[in-house]
Parts: structure tokens; sequence; C-alpha cells
């Protein structure tokens, strides 16, 4: 019987251990759009405005825009960087520029306690998504 106990335990421990623990997925992004304004000096384009809240941890996935793209930090600290760029961390009063090209490979809120906010002014093509998922 205690052979029996020590077999089915180490039947168990196996078992779970195999299956792995589930993780939760990262919080996402929250993004509001503050406005929309047609340029009619650039005929196609558009700028907008948006809000972007990081709950503590939350990443983005890897995207780009197809757009001018001017980040300014309100609140938190956040972690940004373009392919071929430099890692940047950034707190409140603090920029980054992506530009239509640039693929966003790191997009996080720096601190997994704290929120985070930041504004983005988007110059891009009318009716354009804000962000495009990149495969």
């Amino acid at each position: 019987m205690h052979r029996l106990k020590n077999s089915a335990l180490a039947l168990l421990v196996v078992v779970g251990s195999s299956m792995g623990v589930a993780h939760a997925a990262a919080p996402a992004a929250i993004v509001a759009s503050l406005m929309t304004q047609p340029l009619d000096d650039y005929p196609g384009k558009e700028v907008q405005l948006i809000t972007v809240e990081y709950p503590p941890g939350a990443v983005d996935p890897v995207h780009r825009h197809h757009a001018h793209a001017f980040v300014y930090v309100l609140e938190g600290s956040i972690v940004m960087q373009v392919k071929g760029g430099k890692e940047a961390t950034l707190t409140p009063g603090q920029t980054f520029y992506e530009g239509p090209n640039d693929i966003h490979t790191v997009g996080h809120n720096a601190s997994q306690t704290q929120p985070a906010k930041f504004i983005v002014l988007l110059l891009k093509d009318k009716g354009a998504p804000i962000l495009v998922p990149e495969k």
C-alpha cells in the first residue's frame, strides 16, 4: 500500500509538472481617441490624437503605425523601441518618435505596480487604422 501511494504521488508530480502553470495574459493598453482632424493642406492626410493608458504590466504586441507618431509621457514610466533603434525608458515630460516605416518592437509599462499614461499624435493617411499588428 505504501508503495502504491508513493507511485501515485510520483505520477501526480510528473503529470502536474508537464501541464505547466497557466499564466494570465498581460493586461492590454487602453486607447482613447481625443480628436481626428483632416488636413486640407495635405490631401488624404489627417492628424489623430490619442491617449494610451498602460495598466501595471501592460505590453503592446509588435506593430507599426504607417504614420508619423509623436509620443509624450504624462504619467508613470514606459519602455519603447523601434526595430534597429535603442530601447528607451521614458518618464513624464519625455518624448519618443516613430516613423511611418518603423516597426515598434518594444512597448510596455516599465512598472508591474504603477499605471502609465501617454498621448500620441499621429500624422497618417485619412481613415487608416491607428495600429497594424506585425507578423
